[in-house]
Formats: C-alpha cells, sequence, structure tokens
C-alpha cells in the first residue's frame, strides 16, 4: 500500500501502524535520491520497476502471527537492497558463476533485463574479483531497531530458493542463548518463506548430528556448542559440503575470532562453509578478526538514515554530575598515594548518601517530563 499527497510518499502494508510506513529513498539501490526529489517518484521507479515488484512480492513478504492478530511485513528499501547484495556476494563466495539479479522462485525462467536500464557499476563481488571462492561473504551493519532479525529471513529465504546454491544448509550462529531463542522464533514466524522448519540444537552432540546432512536445513545453535571434547584440541570434520553457509549474529563480537576463538573450531568442523555477519554495532578500526573470518561491509544503514527514515529514534544524550563530597574526619584515612596523585585537581563534593539518592531521583523526574513529549523511548 502507497500512501501519497504527491510529493511525499511512504509504503506500508494493509496491517502496519502508521509508524510502519516508510519512504522508498533509492531506485536502483546504489544512491539515495538526493534532497528535494519528489518522493513519490522515487518510490514509484524504485518499487513498481516490473522486477523489483516481483521481488518483493515472491521473496520479501512474511505474515507473523502473535496469537491474536496476523500481521503482513514487507521489506523496507534498505532491507531490499541489502539482502540481494549479500545474495550475489554469497554466490561469488561460494565460488558460483551466475547471473547477478536473478528473479527465480515460481517462475519458470529468469526475468529478462530491461534493455532501457541503466548499466551499473561493477559490483565488488564475481569472477574476476578477490572475493571470488574465498568464503567470505561479507558484513552487513544494519542499526539497531532498524529491522536486522527480518533482514536475515529474507536473506535466508533467498539463499534457500537460489537454484545454483543446490539447497544449501544455514547455520544460524549468536553467542548468547537469549538471542539464539529469540532469533529462531523470529525464523519459525517466517518457515513459509524458509520454505522449511527450522531447527534449534540443544547440545553439542545434536549439532554435530545436525550437520551431517546431505542438504537442507535452517539449524540454530550458540557459538559455544563449537568446543572441542578435549581441551586445546581441534574439533572433528562435521561436513565438507560447499553449500553451507554460516549466518553469525553480532559477527563484531570477540567470540568469533578466527586465531583462537570459536571461530576456528567452526572452520575445523565447517572447511567448505561461507560465512556471512550481521551486526547492529559498527566494526573498530583496529578490529582485525571480524573481518579476517567475514570479509568487509557489504552494506550499512547507520543511524543517521534510520532516524531520517523513521525507521528508529534519535539518540540524546544528557550529562549528570553527581557531586560527591568527603567528610573532613575521613581525610587521613585516605591513602596518601591517592591524595598525591589528585593533588591539583578539582574535586566537587557532596555527601555520598545525597549523591545514590540524586541518581534515582533525577531518572524519575526525567522520564514522565521525556515520555509526555513522545516520539522516542530511553535507555539508562
Amino acid at each position: 500500500m502507497v500512501v501519497s499527497d504527491g510529493l511525499e510518499a511512504r509504503m506500508g502494508t494493509l496491517t502496519a501502524s502508521w509508524e510502519r510506513f516508510t519512504p522508498w529513498r533509492t531506485i536502483e539501490g546504489d544512491d539515495l535520491a538526493p534532497p528535494g526529489s519528489v518522493q513519490l517518484e522515487v518510490l514509484l521507479k524504485g518499487v513498481f520497476d516490473k522486477k523489483r515488484l516481483l521481488d518483493l512480492i515472491l521473496n520479501f513478504v512474511v505474515f507473523e502471527d502473535d496469537g491474536a492478530q496476523i500481521v503482513k511485513k514487507v521489506a523496507a528499501y534498505h532491507q531490499y537492497h541489502a539482502v540481494n547484495k549479500a545474495v550475489n556476494s554469497t554466490i561469488s563466495a561460494c565460488g558460483i558463476e551466475a547471473e547477478p539479479d536473478l528473479l527465480f522462485g515460481r517462475f519458470p525462467a529468469p526475468e529478462e533485463r530491461n534493455p532501457f536500464s541503466v548499466k551499473e557499476e561493477q559490483a565488488p563481488y564475481g569472477r574476476d574479483t578477490k572475493q571470488f571462492g574465498d568464503r567470505r561473504i561479507g558484513v552487513v551493519w544494519h542499526t539497531q531497531g532498524s529491522g536486522k532479525s527480518l533482514l536475515m529471513v529474507f536473506y535466508a529465504g533467498k539463499i534457500i530458493r537460489h537454484p545454483a546454491m543446490k539447497n544449501p544448509t544455514l547455520l544460524v550462529i549468536t553467542d548468547r542463548n537469549d538471542l539464539d531463542d529469540q532469533l529462531f522464533g523470529t525464523f519459525s514466524g517466517c518457515k513459509d518463506l524458509l520454505r522449511q522448519t527450522p531447527v534449534q540444537a540443544e547440545s553439542r552432540e545434536h549439532i554435530k548430528e545436525l550437520l551431517k546432512v546431505a542438504s537442507g536445513g535452517v539449524i540454530f545453535t550458540t557459538i559455544q556448542k563449537f568446543l572441542p571434547d578435549i581441551k586445546g584440541g581441534s574439533y572433528p570434520v562435521l561436513s565438507e559440503r560447499e553449500n553451507i553457509v554460516v549466518i553469525a549474529d553480532e559477527a563484531h563480537r570477540s567470540q568469533y575470532d578466527f586465531i583462537d576463538g570459536f571461530a576456528r573450531h567452526m572452520r575445523d568442523a565447517l572447511p567448505n562453509a561461507s560465512f556471512i555477519g550481521f551486526t547492529a554495532t559498527p566494526l573498530e578500526r583496529d578490529d582485525r578478526s571480524t573481518p579476517a573470518v567475514f570479509g568487509n561491509y557489504i552494506d550499512t544503514y547507520d543511524i543517521l538514515r534510520a532516524v531520517e527514515d523513521g525507521a528508529t529514534v534519535p539518540i540524546y544524550y544528557e550529562g549528570r554530575l553527581a557531586k560527591i563530597e568527603l567528610d573532613e574526619d575521613e581525610r587521613p584515612k585516605i591513602d596518601p598515594e591517592f591524595v598525591a596523585s589528585s593533588r591539583g585537581r578539582q574535586w566537587s563534593y557532596q555527601d555520598c548518601d545525597d549523591r545514590f539518592s540524586f541518581r534515582p531521583s533525577g531518572v524519575a523526574a526525567a522520564y514522565p517530563q521525556q515520555g509526555s513529549q513522545g516520539g522516542f523511548g530511553q535507555k539508562v
């Protein structure tokens, strides 16, 4: 459903609240429409191109049943283009020669390319790139609140249905049980798109059994289950298939260290698997482990764009000075080395009991005041 006044335009579904109606800010997915562009024109060209519209309907619509109602959800522009970039990067990292951006599914033959469309620049993946056959698909960084879990569902659904992948096995990795349960619940609610029911590994022995399959499967596990039976030993090879894709949530974390972390054991267990990471946190400049395991960025959607699109709320920081005061009678009891190191510094003191009561009372006073303004959440 598209809602527009002729200039501004938003797209959503019949069951979506107004907050879920979002703009479509790009046509081809490479560059955002410049400021001042007619939003309706960008949306019509970006969504209702014949091939993109069929792709959206076929691969980017899910229905979630929360027990009270069935909610229809469709991908936003940043999810749609990120998934297609990730799919093309996956095909390349697996060393498969296939035409990018194929329309596949229930259609008997790929849609022919529009001869009048503008030729896009060479993508950073494919046969003539270093990434071809490298098994490192890349990292998708989409900020918190922008629908990263659904993004992963759309990616999984399209990879599963890609004919060149030949019914792959997807291994979804998290580093905490609560995240594993949460993501597993999201995928399970979208099993129609995945064409199969996801399975959650219950133990280290269970994950070994689940990975010893000839094809197919969407498997969830925590990375800690990839621990050798003998401390310091190597993990046994579970499968040498080349159409296994490891999907790691929050891929920037230290658990995915390729040198001496769990990522090494995953590589030992699945030597020919390909790795893709999804994260809501940008990689640090000195982070070498994450690119070593997953590769470079495939797509980014930062907090500024998310706020502009209304996908998430802005972040405001309000600093509070919590003053402390030391009783002069207690001063002789202070470590002389601390006194020497702090000499010359400016200190503000207040009674400690007042300090501890100041913090919760200040927060309690700020919540109703800020909440009454509406439009954003709060975190301490």
